[in-house]
């Protein structure tokens, strides 16, 4: 199996966030699923979900309601029904939906960010409280853990005072459609594009500060094209969108965009603008370099790691940074050449075949330091 060790275990991931409206999460558990199944179907279990579903992020279709309904009662009944219920294995997955795992097996999390201890501001207070329950109960207790970038495992370890020896760095993947594609989906004109959740920590008002205060010339040849569900905190940001789209600004909100048509449109911009205020990973980051799209993001967070020096990097706050940032890159070609080229030499790493081979090989030290303890 592609040099895994013999006898890895089984191991069974909970794919609760697959149920429910989501973004990053949501696309890293879908994919990343799906990569593990290719990969080892027999020992790749999954829990309240098919190892199939399909990835839309705007909410579920009616057959989910029995599965939610399903953890809403796992989770008011203390873990019994967990222990009932989790298939054999080795080890457990466990997301932060689920609030009892197994007590069977090895527990396994992954840690996708530290939002709610570092910009606190940017979470609901309910997202607050969920995040640092799920690090009480089950951060502080696992067997292992895996975090999304080197920046996260940090984090984890400086914040949460985890022990560095538990947490193993899986860098997440990009499928394989942002690879081969290559053109535009948008509009003649050139534009620069932004892709998130429209939410503060996203940071979409100092980038519409940045575009309106771009000389008017600039502003007419170009445009900037927004992608991205609406989501916490979203209404003034959305208002101040509306007005400067009905005031000619060049700007435009394409709302939601299907996974199947992203990355046609990303890989046609003169680049993806990211300033984003914190990271765990920065999904649009990797698609963009994946799909020989220049970047220009914050430098911050786990940005310039995932970005790997492909990227122009900015201060989130700085409204002329990003401005001057906007403007070199799409009035350079030689530049947007060189970005494009250091960004597929990056994005050779983010596939998704590696993530899910480093995750088989997490699974089975884990499943093996669960036998050794049963044997002693």
């Amino acid at each position: 199996m592609n040099g895994l060790p013999p006898g890895s275990g089984r191991f069974c991931i909970d794919g609760t966030p697959l149920l429910v409206r989501s973004a990053g999460v949501k696309t890293y558990l879908y994919h990343w699923l799906r990569s593990l199944r290719a990969l080892d179907s027999e020992n790749t279990l999954t829990y309240l979900t098919s190892a199939y579903e399909t990835l839309d992020h705007r909410g579920g279709p009616r057959r989910r309601y029995l599965r939610l309904a399903a953890l809403s009662v796992l989770n008011r009944t203390g873990g019994v029904f967990a222990n009932i219920t989790t298939p054999k294995c080795d080890v457990f997955h466990i997301s932060n939906l689920l609030h009892y795992p197994p007590r069977r097996p090895k527990l396994s999390a992954t840690i996708h960010d530290l939002t709610s201890w570092i910009v606190p501001q940017h979470q609901t207070s309910i997202g607050v409280r969920s995040d640092k329950d799920f690090a009480r109960r089950i951060l502080a207790r696992a067997d292992g853990l895996i975090a999304v970038s080197e920046n996260t495992r940090q984090d984890a370890i400086r914040i949460l005072g985890i022990n560095p020896d538990k947490i193993r760095v899986i860098h997440l993947g990009v499928p394989e459609s942002y690879f081969s594609v290559r053109g535009s989906a948008g509009p003649g004109k050139p534009y620069l594009l932004f892709v998130g959740t429209i939410e503060p920590r996203k940071n979409l008002d100092t980038l519409l500060s940045a575009w309106a205060s771009l000389p008017t010339n600039f502003r007419q040849e170009n445009q900037l094209l927004i992608v991205g569900m609406q989501g916490w905190n979203s209404k003034s940001t959305m208002c101040r969108l509306r007005q400067m789209a009905r005031e000619d600004k060049n700007i435009k909100y394409l709302g939601y965009v299907p996974e199947g048509d992203l990355p046609a449109l990303v890989a046609g911009a003169q680049a993806l603008v990211y300033p984003s205020f914190y990271e765990g990973f920065g999904i649009p980051v990797a698609q963009a370099v994946a799909a020989g799209c220049p970047v220009i993001t914050s430098n911050t967070s786990s940005l310039p790691e995932v970005a790997g020096g492909a990227a122009v990097l900015i201060d989130p706050r700085s409204v002329s940074e990003i401005a001057s940032a906007i403007q070199r890159v799409a009035e350079s070609p030689a530049l947007r050449e060189s970005m494009r080229s250091r960004g597929l030499e990056r994005a050779k790493h983010f596939t998704w075949e590696r993530a899910a081979m480093e995750s088989l090989r997490y699974f089975a030290d884990l499943s093996s330091s669960s036998r050794v303890a049963a044997a002693e």
